[in-house]
Order: structure tokens, then sequence, then C-alpha cells
């Protein structure tokens, strides 16, 4: 089991943003609690315990519970569950939309290193018991973004009219997908399991969101993962001071819109920008926004209006119906659970950057923000191939052009780089630079014009040059290229495009458990694993 572990920043797969929030670089520290490291959940705990709700441990547990009455339950899931009503019990999170039969790859990666962690700090801090917490995004109503996973460059797609929250949505229809995945998945055993786990996923299940945190605890149950569907009337009744706060003072919208003007002085890109009240209004399958105008609250695209004393006795009589946006749902989070970490992608880690003086405001401690691992696996015979034509991993990560460039520079039999050439022609006019200036001025231009002439004239011969040895190695280049494009599907890192199905065809139940091994939460590097 080969791994190798690469640094983010040298990937060119990850932002700026992101990298310099890995390098701790100063300007982000006023926008969040702590950096990810072992040393700093001893005092994130301490803060924590000194926050959070005690009274809201007893319900949380119940109605996980309730949720979990109709699943196999694992003993260590069940005693997770049980160790919620402690106050020496906290919790590691990581979220993720209901995608069909999990979506993209790092579905897997963002809950081992939620797993891997919990482990990591029972270790070191043996007094504390550490869950590992799944946050299903039910109240997600982006269903395009959920309705297909990839197979081999293919995409099999659930078509389906209904609206609102996709948690409630029915799984009609998805027993057509069945047919259409086994014909796919073939024949053997390792195909028969995923079968079988799609079908008692979809077919046995009457909504998306039941049917979901079946598949993640045939998973992952086993390791202990808590899945947890947060529309619930009793959960959502603990966020009701926050949710009024935000339908009467507009809370979230002030302080967003502050940390935002910070970040753009920064030049850095806003994720998400807060509305004036960030809270939809969800029943039957309706999800709508909530806006406030002349004294009035209405739903959009409705005739649901109500006066403020009307608005907060139905938030009190239906705490259920009230849903969290993107800006809300963190703090929603945060306030249920005794949480200490929120693990997620380059995407969710630079909106929570956003939130944190929202979180000063509501006296909600901010969770430390870790980075999810990353992964690229390869098979030993993908690997043995790429020895064999001498392509490291660091290679792998670079974009086409440069790839197929450097190859063509490895195997030519002439020499293809001109880089020394090019150094010679600009010490030369160097030279005579300084000869125009100690002789008449006015041919400095002239003697610009030229370099610039001669280095434009000697770049487009090494790219002639370049593509006449392309063409010449044209088969060698296409064995490099394949490989990289087995690897990185698209041109694109392979956790974004695979399925999880395609790696459990190859290898199985060994998958999961190898992926265990090696994935370190606090690590901080890319991880490139041969199973």
């Amino acid at each position: 089991m080969p791994t190798d572990y690469i640094p983010f920043r040298e990937t060119n797969y990850f932002s700026k943003f992101i990298c310099d929030y890995l390098d701790q670089k100063s300007e982000l520290a006023q926008f969040y609690n702590r950096f990810p490291t072992l040393n700093n959940f001893k005092a994130q705990i301490e803060e924590k315990a000194g926050n959070y709700d005690s009274n809201n441990r007893k319900v949380l547990s119940n109605v996980l519970k309730q949720q979990y009455a109709e699943i196999n339950m694992s003993k260590a899931t069940a005693s997770h569950i049980e160790s919620l009503e402690k106050d020496n019990t906290f919790t590691i999170t990581t979220g993720h939309q209901l995608n069909l039969f999990t979506g993209p790859l790092y579905f897997l990666y963002k809950i081992i290193s939620t797993i891997n962690l919990t482990k990591q700090l029972k270790a070191a801090y043996p007094d504390f018991n550490f869950v590992p917490i799944y946050w299903m995004a039910s109240e997600d109503h982006d269903f395009e973004e959920i309705n297909y996973f990839n197979f081999r460059g293919k995409k099999v797609q659930w078509n389906s009219d209904q609206k609102g929250a996709v948690g409630h949505f029915d799984t009609k229809g998805l027993d057509e997908v069945l047919s259409v995945i086994s014909a796919e998945f073939g024949p053997g055993k390792n195909a028969d399991q995923l079968k079988d786990w799609f079908k008692n996923t979809y077919l046995n299940h009457n909504n998306l969101a039941d049917a979901t945190r079946f598949l993640a605890n045939e998973l992952f149950g086993d390791h202990g993962l808590v899945i947890i569907d947060a529309d619930h009337n009793q959960l959502k009744r603990l966020f009701i001071p926050q949710m009024k706060a935000e339908l009467l003072e507009q809370t979230s919208f002030k302080n967003v819109s502050g940390t935002n003007n910070k970040l753009e002085e920064l030049d850095l890109k806003i994720q998400v920008n807060p509305r004036e009240i960030n809270l939809f209004y969800i029943n039957n399958g309706l999800r709508e926004r909530i806006v406030e105008l002349d004294g009035r609250y209405t739903v959009l695209e409705t005739d649901i209006t109500w006066s403020k004393e009307e608005l907060l006795q139905h938030l009190n009589e239906h705490p259920e119906r009230f849903s969290p946006n993107v800006i809300m749902r963190p703090l929603y989070q945060e306030v249920i659970l005794p949480n200490l970490c929120y693990i997620g992608g380059g995407g969710e880690m630079i909106y929570w950057l956003q939130l944190e003086s929202n979180f000063n405001a509501n006296s909600i401690t901010f969770p430390i923000l870790l980075l999810r691992n990353s992964v690229l696996v390869k098979t030993k015979k993908q690997k043995e191939k790429l020895e064999k034509l001498e392509i490291t991993d660091k290679d792998l990560f670079l974009n086409r052009n440069t790839f197929i460039n450097k190859r063509v520079r490895q195997i030519s039999n002439i020499d293809v780089d001109f880089t020394k050439q090019l150094k010679h022609l600009e010490d030369q006019f160097k030279e005579l630079h300084q000869l125009a200036k100690q002789t008449d001025k006015s041919f400095l231009g002239a003697v610009k014009a030229q370099e610039v002439k001669q280095i434009k004239g000697l770049k487009h011969l090494e790219k002639r040059l370049l593509k006449a040895q392309k063409r010449k190695l044209a088969d060698q280049i296409e064995r490099c290229t394949d490989l990289q494009e087995q690897l990185f599907p698209n041109q694109s890192l392979q956790e974004r495009n695979l399925n999880f199905s395609e790696l459990y065809l190859e290898f199985g139940d060994e998958l999961i458990p190898q992926l265990m091994k090696v994935l370190e939460p606090l690590k901080g590097e890319f991880t490139v694993l041969t199973i």
C-alpha cells in the first residue's frame, strides 16, 4: 500500500486562498477562531464546554434514536449516541448533500477524515469522547446538483419534477436507475454488492433523507459514524432564539456583510452573500425565502403573509417549517451539536470564514475549520506503468499541455529545451544595451526591438520543434496521456469526477479500510495511494 504526499499548493488544484489558510497567513487569522492543530483542540474543548447548552444533549440523543429506529445500528454508533448525553462528549462534523449513490468520490474522504480525527483526538485527550457526525443537507433544494453520479464517463441520472427540500423527495423512479446501473456494473461479487446497496437504499425507503442515512450507515456504521437529519421539530425548537433574532434584527446580514467587505479588501472572492433574512419557509413541497416589507413578513411566490406577532407565534408553533440557508445553517449546526471542528472542502472553508463575526454576535463558539483529505487512488498496474514511463506523481498534476511538453523533452533524442539559448541571447543583448548607452542612446529603442524580435523567433522555433517531436513520438505520448486521463478524468481531480462504485468494483471491501489506514486529517497534504 505505497503512499505519497504532496503539499496542496504544489498540486495547483487548490485556490491561493485555501493555500494561504493552510500556511496560516497572518492576514486570515482574523476570520477564524483556532487553526486545526492537535494542541489547539484543548482550548477548543474548554471554550465549547463553557458555551454549549447541556440541556440540548438529551434532545439531540433522543432525536437520533428516533431517526435510527428503523436502521440496523452498530454497537459503536449506539454507544456514540448514548455518549452525547454526557458533558465530556464532543463532536467532529462534516456535511454533504444527498447526492445520488453518494455522488463524487470525496464524499468518502470527508467522512473518513471525520472518523479518523475523532480517533486521533481520543488518543490525545482520553478523558473525553469524540463522536463523528455526518450532517445530511436534507433541506437543500438544488436537485440538479445531486440527482446524478458519474460512472466510467457516463452520467447516471434520476429525473423527477418534485420541488422543495430534497430530503422530503419520494424515491419513486429510482427503480429505473437501478435497471440502468445493473447493466453498467456488470457481473461479479463486487458488482452484486453495489446493486444490493442501491436497491436496499432507494427501493426500500420512501424519501431521500432516509435512503441516504441507510447508505451512509451501510458504508460507515461499523466505524461509529452518527448521521443526523436536522430537519426535525425538536432540533429546530432549540434554534428558535437565533431564528427570532434573524427575523427581527437581520443579524446575519449585518455581520456577514461587514466580514465580506474585509475579505474583498484582501482581494478574496466571496462565496456567498447574505440576504436581509437568511431563512426559508418549507412545507409540503414548498421551499421559498422569507422577506420583510413594511412590517409584514411574506413567503416569496406565495400568498403566505404574517404580521410580526403572527410570525413569532407561527415560529413557536412550527419551528420545523423554518429552514436556515447557507449563511444560517452553520450556526444552526453549532447550536444543536457540542461540536469542535467542521471538516469540509475548499469552497466550504471559504464561506465558513465569512461567518465568524455572526457567531460572535450570537455568542456561539466558532468551530475549528479543517480542510478534508484529498486522495488520488492508483491501481498497482497503473503504478507499474507510471514507473516504467518514468512519470512521477507530481507530473500527473501538471495541466495537459505542460505534461505533454515535459514528456516530449524527457523522451526526445534531441534537446528541445531552448532555455540555455534564450539565456545566452539575453546576455548578449545586455551587452548591446550597455554599448548603446555609451555611444548613442537613440539606438536603445532599436536594440530593444531587435531583442524582442529575436527572443520571439527563438521561442517560435522551440514550439515548432516541440510540435514536430510530438508527431514523431505520438504513440509514446498517447500512452502517457491515457494514463493521466485515467487518473485525472476530464483533466480534473479524480475525487471530483468518479463515484465510489468505480473503485469498489476494483477493490471491493478493501477500499474503505485502506483509506481509513492512510488518511491523516491533520497532515495537511494531498494523499496519493496505491491499492
